[in-house]
């Protein structure tokens, strides 16, 4: 029987016996108020007596009623304890699926706070096809992570049994990205005594919290207003190397990691006076002796050619991007009289 549809067949036959009650009463002799009354207090069992003159038919009606009224109640009654039982059996049996799912994940991702940072993280874990579960212990945010058709397990993440339960000891990363650092180091503090192993990447709002976070086991703090700061800086000092490497998620990944090693990627500008003008990509990356690499050049038209053919012809007013070890691009620079544009190192 479909969910609810016992309620609708009590109801009905609920008001079909109220309203057959009325109209045999009427049958029988009784005014039509006494005959509600009558079937009122029929088929709820109060019984104040017979208010109708009550012969041996109108017994037996009075008996049909009671046993119509009872039938109808009991449809109601089953009904919604119907909407109640398979209510609480389908809750029960999709937190048991939700479990049985977190529990065969291995080398999964933790993410401790489904906020703004949260989201974005979670949507990049998806496009990478990397398996996570988000942890947070606000119903709402659960709900909206659910609705996205992620894995939750809703909890304080400073707790160790919420974290065992999102299968910390299976984890290969946790990232705490809360708006509060105390929270964070508590989090870390608490993921780093279950797993000794695992990578833990901490989300910092003050400068003075990196330490404390790596003190308690972060791995990598981020501080989400320097980045968007350095962000910001770039785009105004160097737009060029960051639409290049905006392009496409790759180059994003290589503008992150630039700035963990020694390599920068450079713009250097191609003046009129310069012994370049006329000369090939080829002859460029020769010149530099194996220093650096052109990756995308400029036109001085604003054309933006990536990964340029070798036989490409520098002109004046043209920008070479360039990737290459630190130190090498200034005093190539230097000995070719080519403008080089403020330095980038990393995103």
């Amino acid at each position: 029987m479909a969910l609810g549809r016992g309620i609708q067949i009590g109801a009905i036959f609920s008001m079909i016996t109220m309203v057959g009650g009325v109209f045999g009463y009427t049958l029988f002799g009784c005014p039509l108020f006494d005959a509600i009354y009558m079937v009122v207090i029929t088929i709820f069992g109060i019984g104040y007596g017979e208010f109708c003159p009550i012969s041996i038919a109108e017994r037996s009606f009075t008996i049909l009623v009671i046993v119509a009224g009872v039938i109808s109640a009991a449809f109601v009654v089953g009904g919604f304890v119907q909407m109640v039982t398979e209510g609480e059996i389908h809750r029960a049996l999709d937190s048991r699926r939700k479990t049985k799912d977190i529990a065969q994940l291995e080398n999964h991702a933790i993410v401790c706070g489904y906020g703004r940072i949260g989201q974005v993280l979670a949507r990049k874990l998806v496009d990478a096809e990397h398996p996570f579960v988000v942890v947070d212990n606000n119903s709402d945010r659960i709900a909206s992570a659910e609705a996205m058709g992620y894995r939750v397990c809703q909890g304080n993440a400073s707790e160790e049994q919420v974290l065992q339960s999102a299968g910390i000891g299976r984890a290969k990363v946790l990232a705490t990205v809360l708006p509060d650092d105390a929270i964070n180091v508590f989090i870390t503090l608490t993921a780093r005594g279950l797993n000794p192993h695992l990578m833990i990447v901490a989300r910092g709002e003050v400068p003075t919290t990196e330490n404390k976070l790596r003190l308690a086991g972060a791995n990598h703090v981020i501080s989400p207003a320097s980045i968007s700061g350095l962000r910001m800086a770039n785009l105004i000092t160097h737009p060029n190397t960051i639409e290049f490497l905006d392009q496409s998620e790759e180059r994003t990944r290589l503008n992150e990691l630039l700035a963990q090693i020694d390599v920068q990627v450079d713009e250097l500008a191609v003046p009129a006076n310069s012994p370049l003008v006329g000369r090939s990509i080829a002859d460029l990356e020769i010149r530099g002796k194996g220093t650096f690499i052109v990756v995308a050049l400029r036109r001085r038209e604003g054309d933006l050619l990536t990964h340029p053919s070798h036989q490409e012809i520098l002109q004046p007013g043209d920008t070479v991007i360039v990737l290459g070890h630190t130190g090498d691009i200034p005093q190539f620079s230097r000995l070719y009289e080519m403008k080089r544009l403020p330095r980038h190192r990393g995103g």
